[in-house]
């Protein structure tokens, strides 16, 4: 019995047979040369079917997807007929290379660039060399890279998925997920998540596990322990048997009555509908990149209406607060941003792409105020990555011309948690994205495996934050007086750390107004925040802020709430 240790991302105790991803699609031979029978341009044209066809293929897929999964498939779908990679590949094959090798190089080296560039842009490389496989795949006749099949359950191992596999991932088949890299925030933690799938990512011994090999995963702990003995059995048996968590009551509350609404994060209608049935009070983060991705022009103003109309109709008279296009660093679109920048994570992207592209912003606003009037939600606009009181007051000037009364930011930049106080002033509420939030804080990429302990909102600098924006907003509520419109300032949170059972009880604790998650993880939010006090839930934060590191933050607040135990949290 050996234990192995990463980060844990996702909980849940499962025991299982482990299986790991199939070796990649074969390198094809450095000197492939195509035949005299062969022409450039038709090669060329064969290259370009392979891609159209990827390409199609994980845009069908995303038909049937949602959410996160949804978006990644059709970013991923996006990078097959990337313009920049089939002009690298055809001057190769202008030389004379086959399109299997001159593919295989182009994805080097534009892999190579991206990875130069660093931050957002460097998370791509990994789009580039999925993509790249699958079209050489597709030019052989190999099936593509994917999930393996397996009759009975297991644990799947993997040094990282890409995005497209992540996305398709079967819980009833897959039980957990090793991956020896990735972080905390990463796509494949943040998607596992949302499967409720036990997940622990960072494992780097992991590579090190045989096909066949007995585990138990413990996605709370980030332990894997291979040949597990009689106490790892005990605990999956416990688990597998643990009380059922009751449906969520739609009423988010301590155990003392005070109301911590829990709201859901979604990315389409479709999400909508099944977040209502899952009981959320409503939405805290719709995403409005669904219509915008994988696409080559920017969408009419009724088809938006349409698409947010969607989202609208599921919550009738109940809270939807929307975010405006959240373009830039990992989510590039051809029509808006600059693929070229030298570090996309810290350039215009969310609310700054209104500075290089006037319009596109002014004309998504259009749209959401049509659809919020042909519908009975109570509809909220924010910004992302908002820097300063001066932008929020711009684009609370903008939706008040579209007339969208209730405007507010996105609180992931530092500058911004602490000068809360003035840019609240100058809108309604604000929504803690704690994903950016935290990397920009630690200066730490949320993708890199080696910095997952410092990219962990449980970071005690993180909450200080938080506790700052808190702050401000109480400052800017008593400053605009109890009788003006523009108070109360609501302070949500809508990043995935509002999902974790109890770091939501802290963030209530620190003064959280509410709470937007995966709807997965409405049952067990739910259950943990109703068996604390508000007042134990101030003592758990404050207990968290004094802590050294995040480890420490979590490790104290968990031996706290004895319920994590019970419900296998």
């Amino acid at each position: 019995m050996r234990t192995i240790t990463g980060i844990g991302v996702s909980a849940g105790r499962v025991l299982g047979p482990s299986l790991r991803m199939p070796p990649p699609v074969p390198e094809p031979a450095a000197d492939a040369r195509f035949g005299a029978e062969q022409t450039v341009d038709g090669e060329k044209a064969r290259l370009r079917d392979a891609a159209e066809d990827v390409r199609d293929d994980l845009r069908h897929r995303a038909e049937t997807a949602s959410g996160d999964a949804k978006a990644v498939l059709n970013a991923t779908a996006m990078m097959a007929t990337d313009p920049m990679l089939l002009k690298a590949a055809g001057k190769h094959i202008n030389a004379g290379m086959t399109p299997e090798r001159a593919v295989w190089e182009a994805g080097l080296e534009v892999a190579a660039m991206l990875q130069s560039l660093g931050g957002y842009m460097a998370e791509r490389t990994q789009d580039v060399l999925d993509v790249r496989a699958r079209i050489v795949a597709r030019l052989d006749g190999l099936p593509a890279p994917g999930i393996p099949a397996s009759d009975v359950p297991f644990i799947l191992i993997a040094e990282e998925l890409a995005p497209a596999d992540t996305a398709t991932l079967d819980p009833a088949k897959v039980i957990g997920l090793v991956t020896s890299g990735g972080g905390p925030q990463s796509h494949t933690a943040i998607l596992a998540r949302s499967l409720g799938l036990p997940a622990v990512v960072g494992a780097a011994e992991s590579e090190s596990i045989a096909d066949g090999a007995e585990l138990f995963l413990d996605g709370a702990a980030g332990t894997v322990v291979v040949d597990p003995g009689t106490a790892e059995r005990e605990a999956a048996q416990k688990y597998a048997a643990r009380v059922s968590l009751p449906p969520f009551s739609g009423k988010g509350m301590t155990s003392d009555g005070y109301a911590v609404p829990l709201l859901a994060n979604v990315g389409s209608g479709k999400d909508a509908r099944a977040a209502a049935v899952a009981g959320a009070e409503g939405i805290g983060l719709l995403r409005t990149e669904f219509c915008f991705l994988g696409r080559d022009s920017e969408p009419g103003v009724e088809e938006q209406v349409q698409a947010y109309g969607t989202v609208f109709e599921a919550f009738p008279g109940r809270k939807v607060v929307i975010r405006t296009l959240d373009a830039g660093a990992d989510k590039p679109l051809p029509f808006l941003t600059d693929t070229t920048e030298p570090n996309p994570a810290l350039g215009v992207r969310g609310y700054r792409t209104d500075r290089t592209s006037p319009g596109v912003l002014e004309r998504q606003l259009e749209a959401i105020a049509i659809a919020a009037g042909a519908h009975e939600a109570d509809v909220w606009v924010m910004a992302p990555m908002i820097a300063t009181a001066e932008e929020a007051a711009d684009f609370a000037v903008m939706c008040t011309g579209a007339g969208l009364a209730i405007p507010g930011v996105m609180i992931e930049v530092p500058a911004a948690a602490v000068m809360s106080q003035a840019i609240l002033s100058k809108v309604r509420f604000a929504s803690l994205g704690t994903n950016d939030l935290t990397q920009y804080t630690m200066a730490a990429d949320r993708q890199l495996g080696s910095l997952a302990t410092l990219n962990d909102p449980w970071q005690p600098a993180v909450l200080q934050l938080i506790k700052s924006t808190v702050d401000g907003a109480r400052a800017a509520e008593a400053a605009a007086g109890s009788d003006s419109l523009e108070a109360p300032k609501n302070v949500g949170v809508c990043g995935e750390s509002a999902a974790d059972p109890a770091l939501a009880v802290v963030l209530a604790g620190l003064g959280v107004n509410t709470l937007s998650m995966t709807p997965r993880a409405l049952a067990s939010v739910g259950a943990v925040l109703a068996s604390v006090s508000i007042a134990e839930a101030r003592d758990l934060a404050s207990l968290a802020l004094a802590a050294g590191s995040a480890a420490e933050a979590r490790t104290a607040v968990r031996s706290k709430l004895a319920i994590l135990d019970e419900l296998g949290l």
